[in-house]
């Protein structure tokens, strides 16, 4: 029994690793050497873990959805929905998250890739997608948005792209602009200043 603990914490251990990495390098910037480097391990014992580098993305993108949308999804949870969705485009769209990419949501990081990763991590990517994508629809639904499907697949598209474009840029402040645009904007499209 012990030695089945050892071995799962050792799996989470790389997981945990893996997943801060993808964060912030992406699928293709993870090789096996230096990810079981980071997570004190050595590379040969890799393979009592996953079957391959492929298992290995697939199970890091199930493990960083469900670290990041457990926490989007609380932020949701607030019994007001139009108080949760403003509370949610603050946090998603913040300076905090977009400093600290390796504990946020993958979406801004992998979605440019996603259609270049393997069959099984890109069908996990599109369920975390998808998940997302229903919890913000229900709350615009109950807001009393009558579209709220195309909405909300429309407003995450945002979120994504903003905070990409925000990472993506050199300038703190420019960055910052951005993001509080898109803030602002998007709260105005889902009528959720009044």
């Amino acid at each position: 029994m012990e030695n089945l603990n050892h071995k799962a914490r050792t799996r989470q251990r790389i997981l945990d690793e893996a997943a801060s990495a993808m964060r912030v390098v992406g699928t293709e910037g993870i090789g096996v050497a230096s990810l079981m480097k980071r997570a004190g391990l050595t590379h040969g014992g890799f393979y009592a873990h996953f079957a391959s580098r492929d298992d290995l993305v697939a199970h890091t993108i199930d493990h960083i959805f469900e670290q990041s949308l457990a926490a989007l999804a609380a932020t949701l949870n607030e019994p007001d929905a139009k108080t949760a969705l403003r509370e949610f485009i603050d946090i998603y769209l913040s300076d905090k998250v977009r400093l600290a990419p390796e504990q946020s949501c993958p979406l801004p990081a992998l979605s440019g890739e996603a259609a270049r990763l393997p069959a099984a991590a890109r069908a996990r990517f599109d369920h975390g997608v998808q998940y997302l994508q229903q919890l913000i629809s229900a709350r615009l639904q109950q807001s009393g948005e009558a579209d709220a499907d195309a909405m909300a697949t429309s407003a995450l598209a945002e979120l994504i792209g903003a905070m990409s474009l925000a990472r993506a840029c050199p300038d703190e402040q420019r960055a910052a602009q951005m993001l509080a645009g898109s803030r602002q904007s998007l709260k105005q499209r889902l009528h959720l200043l009044s």
